[in-house]
């Protein structure tokens, strides 16, 4: 089964996708699944490097991070990391800039679409 996950809302704030990844993450393991996250807007935030979070409190970049290294595939809005200044260089391991382009190709490969 091949998921994507397409996360809009920022790192903080709210927990959408705190609670995207973490379901990304735990899908991933499991035997036969694919997982894709497209990270777009203020979701872009997700994965850049070295957040600072207080003790006991999660850390998105960490997270993106670990999807990726179960073997997920992870893309970012390009447009919506030069809208915030976020370059290539400041993005966690696993993480890369992607297209809208890109972002089609993964819908329609997708069985299934989760959108937070």
């Amino acid at each position: 089964m091949n998921t994507l996950f397409i996360l809009n809302d920022a790192p903080y704030g709210s927990e959408r996708s705190y609670n995207a990844l973490r379901l990304a993450r735990a899908l991933g393991k499991r035997d036969g699944e694919t997982v894709r996250v497209f990270l777009i807007g203020d979701a872009v935030a997700c994965a850049k490097a070295g957040q600072k979070v207080a003790e006991g409190y999660y850390n998105a970049a960490d997270m993106v991070r670990l999807v990726a290294a179960a073997g997920g595939e992870v893309g970012l809005c390009g447009t919506c990391l030069t809208a915030r200044g976020i370059g290539d260089d400041e993005l966690v391991d696993g993480a890369r800039r992607g297209t809208l382009d890109q972002l089609a190709a993964w819908t329609a490969e997708a069985d299934k679409v989760l959108v937070f």
